[in-house]
């Protein structure tokens, strides 16, 4: 009976997971009401009878028929709930539905006053919404089960002109809800693409003919995923792109800050490539704004200008020692690497402050530079912020971790002058914070001395944005201030996006900023085009809802990948990939709203 029961809450869990974007936040918080209540012992009065009026008060609420006294009377009895309530469940549920009333106050006044939601809910295509860069996934995966690799590839270019990067990098928030959940697990979205690319290289596929030249010239200032998105679509509505990049090749961080056996350089430069020759784009490497050429110089011989400089520059700890010649940033221990300068590790102590995706591939870095053992420490659980792919794939390789250890201070030799050990204070967890995050506080046993060789610090990155600060752009916190739109404040003309204005990000984000970026400088030129996708999308066949195993990425074996740089990564074969197509639900077809980009046939 309870092996039953487990796999009857497994698959409401699932349900749960799964629930579509552009689903009214009432409708959920009363759901999850139901659901409590059907747990409630019925021992206690709070619980047993008060979640039920609260559940016909909602009812009323979500009808049209609600009112600011029954408003008001919810609130009462929810209070009244969470303190007298024997046990969690009503304790809980109760404090659930406050928590509704204060981050969803617009929706509550809005279904009072309005009768309606604050907006025209729908439920929206899971995957497509939650893409940043709103590629149409479900045209894609369907070419991809027909065999029309191209087709595919240039489908996910309407979007994302980085197909193939993408495909080996990207975190897939596409797959958060799909709803193949409710029947077993979410469609490989990331493994589709990279099958894809895997199939046809990149630069034989032909990207979309570019508009007629309007004459207009914008300044892209970054030649990283989110600059070069820009120059892309601005190139193929017909206008010139001229872009400036420090470095000597394109690619900003995806090639100067993911290693070689996650995106192996020639894969991006399939990419790079025919973004590049798709129109009018002019690259001038080895050119930093600033420097080689004024903002103002940018501002006065362009049509507009867009910044997209990204964060590269590795954060320090603001403590003595931390400029030591053995302790480095993890970004900045990264670009080294992909500039063929990697420090010599090999039968060395390493240790890496941070979990995030930047500490991941430092410490496998450092892995195949040889270092003789390699410690991750953080100070939550919660810190640990990368894929847990790339977690268990460090721990495969050899690296070890150990959370809730709070750094002091770095401990130098003064003979060598060098950083010799740090310091780690173990920590106890606490109660969540109002983000749901955990908070800790120092346990009371003794702080202890871990000695390394080498200290990598994983703890952020900060974009270089000083001389645009000088130059009068808006900066925050080392952060460009522009709005959703990109537009960065007061500034006519000037455009931003990406990781310098939000902070380190993922590829995917920077990509969408560079997309959002390109269509809003064509209105400020005063046109309205459109990039066509002249993509047959081939039409939807009932529904698989059998249950049927994901296919997985599988990698090279640790003991053999740990070795080189080579790409961790195995191809899945054809009639494995197309299996996987095979299970997309197509909700651009049944249960969701009206898709876009593509045709269906």
């Amino acid at each position: 009976m309870n092996s039953r029961m487990s796999v009857v809450l497994n698959k409401f869990k699932t349900r749960i997971t799964s629930y579509p974007p552009g689903m009214c936040p009432l409708v959920l918080y009363r759901s999850l009401l139901q659901m409590s209540m059907n747990q409630s012992c019925g021992k206690c009065v709070p619980c047993r009878d008060g979640l039920a009026e609260v559940d016909g008060l909602f009812s009323l609420i979500l009808k049209g028929e609600g009112s600011q006294e029954i408003l008001d009377k919810m609130k009462r009895l929810c209070l009244m709930i969470a303190q007298t309530s024997d046990c969690a469940v009503g304790v809980v549920a109760a404090n659930m539905v406050l928590d509704s009333m204060a981050e969803f106050e617009d929706e509550y006044q809005s279904h009072i006053n309005s009768r309606r939601c604050v907006e025209s809910f729908v439920q929206t295509i899971p995957c497509v919404t939650l893409c940043p860069a709103h590629v149409n996934v479900p045209g894609y995966v369907a070419l991809i089960k027909e065999g029309r690799y191209a087709d595919a590839i240039n489908l996910i270019r309407d979007k994302n002109p980085f197909p193939t990067a993408c495909a080996m990098v990207c975190e897939h928030p596409c797959e958060n809800k799909c709803r193949r959940s409710i029947i077993d697990e979410p469609i490989n979205i990331r493994g589709l693409k990279k099958f894809a690319v895997d199939q046809v290289n990149a630069r034989e596929v032909v990207p979309p003919k570019a508009n007629v030249k309007t004459g207009k010239k914008i300044a892209i200032v970054g030649g990283g995923p989110s600059g070069l998105t820009c120059a892309y679509y601005l190139a193929l509505m017909g206008h010139k792109a001229v872009v400036f990049e420090e470095h000597q090749k394109l690619g900003g961080m995806l090639r100067y800050g993911i290693p070689e056996y996650r995106l192996p350089k020639e894969k991006l430069d399939d990419d790079i490539e025919v973004l590049v020759k798709a129109g009018d784009i002019e690259i001038k490497c080895g050119t930093k704004v600033g420097r080689d050429i004024t903002f103002e110089e940018l501002k006065k011989n362009y049509d507009a200008v867009y910044l997209g400089i990204g964060a590269q520059l590795g954060n320090r700890m603001p403590i003595e020692n931390a400029d030591l010649p053995n302790v480095i940033p993890a970004a900045d221990f990264l670009q080294n690497v992909a500039k063929g300068e990697p420090m010599d590790l090999k039968g060395k102590r390493v240790v890496l402050i941070g979990g995030g995706n930047v500490a991941m591939d430092a410490a496998r870095t450092a892995a195949r530079l040889n270092a003789a053992t390699i410690h991750v420490f953080t100070r939550k659980r919660d810190d640990m912020t990368a894929l847990p792919s790339e977690i268990r794939s460090a721990m495969q390789e050899g690296v070890r971790f150990r959370t809730l250890l709070s750094f002091l201070h770095i401990e130098a030799n003064k003979e060598t002058g060098l950083a010799q050990a740090v310091w780690l204070q173990p920590q106890i967890v606490g109660p969540y914070d109002k983000n749901g995050m955990m908070t800790t506080e120092h346990s009371s046993a003794y702080p202890y001395r871990f000695v390394c060789d080498v200290l990598i610090l994983g703890v952020g990155q900060r974009s270089d944005s000083e001389s645009f600060e000088k130059a009068g752009v808006p900066v925050e916190r080392g952060r460009i201030l522009a709005d959703e739109a990109c537009q960065v404040q007061n500034m006519d003309g000037v455009f931003s996006g990406g990781d310098c204005v939000t902070g380190p990000s993922t590829a995917i984000n920077a990509i969408a900023a560079g997309q959002v970026a390109a269509y809003n400088i064509d209105e400020y030129l005063g046109y309205h085009h459109k990039v066509e996708c002249d993509i047959k999308i081939p039409g939807a066949l009932p529904n698989n809802c059998v249950p049927t195993g994901r296919a997985m990425i599988e990698e090279r074996d640790p003991f053999e990948r740990v070795c080189d740089f080579a790409h961790v990564e195995i191809p899945m074969v054809e009639e494995e990939g197309k299996r996987e197509a095979g299970r997309c639900l197509r909700c651009d077809h049944y249960g969701c709203g009206c898709m876009v980009g593509g045709k269906g046939e």
